[in-house]
């Protein structure tokens, strides 16, 4: 019994090996698939925006890319803003590209935020921001952010299709040995599963509660736990009194002692973070606790 043992485990871990070895490279490559995409994405944008210029020989520029995130391209000369939404998003449609991102016009001197807006602006009733405004002509860089992406499902699951035939007959090794170790296993991994991703729109802001990422038009802003958890909870509840003893419950509940300055210390630094945000607004209700105030 005790070889069987050890060959099992020995079986196991060389499946689960080449599982994350081939898990990984499928991953490299949809990386490299989504940065081929991306960069074709945007130079049939780049081609479409300088045709409505009126210009059908200038070279397009190169698109470089910053980070595994992050796209930018140069434009010598300003574009026809009121297009660009439009156009880039067909540009996404046709490669597939269902990402989320926000989209900032940076001054190619300064690196100054001129315009910009993010994909939830192209349903809002308003439209997109700055639209219809003058603007001066001269040099900017067009910049494409997209949320980081999360690792998927299927790319395990292309993974375990190397595999599949030998991590089946382990598995059933495995159980015929200890039945009973493997329902505590298997208990455990369901109770600490990890929260499926999450993301909560609100004004022309969303928050990414897995990541704990704050998106608006203009920023991207890495939160904190609590920071996350408290912001959650007034997005859930926005235009609602929240009592400051339900904020403490919610948010701090877990730690044994909750301190009653926490709240306050912590919508302080919200408000900060929300501030480009002009739709949002976290107001304090004497003697009663917080309000989230989100306009259309």
């Amino acid at each position: 019994m005790g070889h069987l043992k050890a060959i099992f485990r020995v079986t196991l871990l060389l499946i689960g090996l080449l599982a994350g070895w081939v898990g990984t490279a499928v991953a490299n490559n949809e990386a490299v698939r989504f940065s081929e995409n991306v960069n074709l994405s945007l130079r049939r944008t780049v081609h479409q925006l300088l045709r409505a210029n009126g210009d059908s020989i200038s070279a397009i520029p190169p698109i470089t890319q910053a980070d595994a995130n992050t796209f930018s391209v140069r434009m010598e000369h300003m574009f026809d803003y009121d297009k660009l939404p439009q156009l880039l998003q067909q540009s996404f449609d046709a490669y597939h590209l269902d990402r989320p991102y926000s989209v900032t016009v940076l001054d190619c001197d300064s690196g100054e935020v001129r315009l910009g807006y993010q994909f939830l602006d192209l349903k809002q009733p308003g439209g997109v921001p700055c639209q219809s405004r003058a603007r001066a002509e001269g040099c900017y860089v067009l910049q494409v952010r997209f949320t980081p992406e999360t690792t998927k499902a299927k790319s395990v699951g292309n993974a375990w299709l190397f595999v599949s035939f030998g991590g089946t007959l382990a598995a059933l090794g495995f159980i015929a040995w200890n039945r009973s170790r493997h329902k505590k296993v298997r208990e455990a991994a369901l109770e600490h599963a990890p929260v499926p991703d999450s993301r909560l729109a609100f004004g022309h802001s969303w928050l990414d509660i897995t990541n704990q990422l704050l998106y608006n038009s203009k920023t991207t802003q890495t939160l904190t736990f609590r920071e996350a958890k408290l912001l959650a909870l007034f997005v859930r509840n926005a235009n609602q009194v929240l009592e400051r003893d339900l904020i403490l419950k919610s948010v701090w509940e877990d730690e044994g002692v909750t301190v009653g300055r926490s709240v306050d210390v912590f919508v302080s630094r919200l408000r900060k973070l929300l501030a480009p945000d002009t739709q949002v607004k976290i107001t304090a209700i004497h003697g009663v606790g917080y309000k989230m105030e989100v306009h259309s």
